[in-house]
């Protein structure tokens, strides 16, 4: 039991989707990780999924019944996707958090093509 500085944790990894657990709420995980590039197209048929932008910006695209659009989030902006929503996270280069379930993987329940190189497809790491 003490506190995590989130600006400490962000500084001791440079992987990019590669979330770090800072916290664990009930059966929830809040994570932070490092955003570039591409995530992929992904859907979270059970749980919604909750972001908080750190630092710089955050893109989500969304596939629903209205077609494709995407959400462009900075610094302080919070969204979140709702359960069974197919969506691709892409960032210029930022920093977010997230609050899920223990044991969501960051690739979803089902996503599309093959998970780019630089994407860690898991539940999280400890920090």
């Amino acid at each position: 039991m003490r506190p995590v500085n989130l600006t400490e944790a962000l500084a001791s990894f440079d992987d990019v989707y590669s979330p770090r657990i800072v916290a664990r709420v009930n059966d929830y995980d809040v994570r932070i990780a490092h955003t570039l590039g591409e995530h992929v197209w992904h859907v979270h048929e059970h749980t919604d999924e909750f972001f908080l932008v750190l630092d710089g910006r955050f893109d989500v695209a969304i596939r629903d019944e209205h077609g494709e659009h995407t959400v462009t989030l900075n610094q302080g902006d919070t969204f979140v996707v709702p359960r069974g929503v197919e969506h691709r996270p892409s960032s210029p280069g930022g920093a977010i958090l997230m609050f899920e379930p223990s044991g969501t993987v960051t690739t979803g329940d089902r996503h599309d093509g093959a998970v780019p190189g630089h994407v860690d497809s898991t539940a999280g790491h400890d920090l």
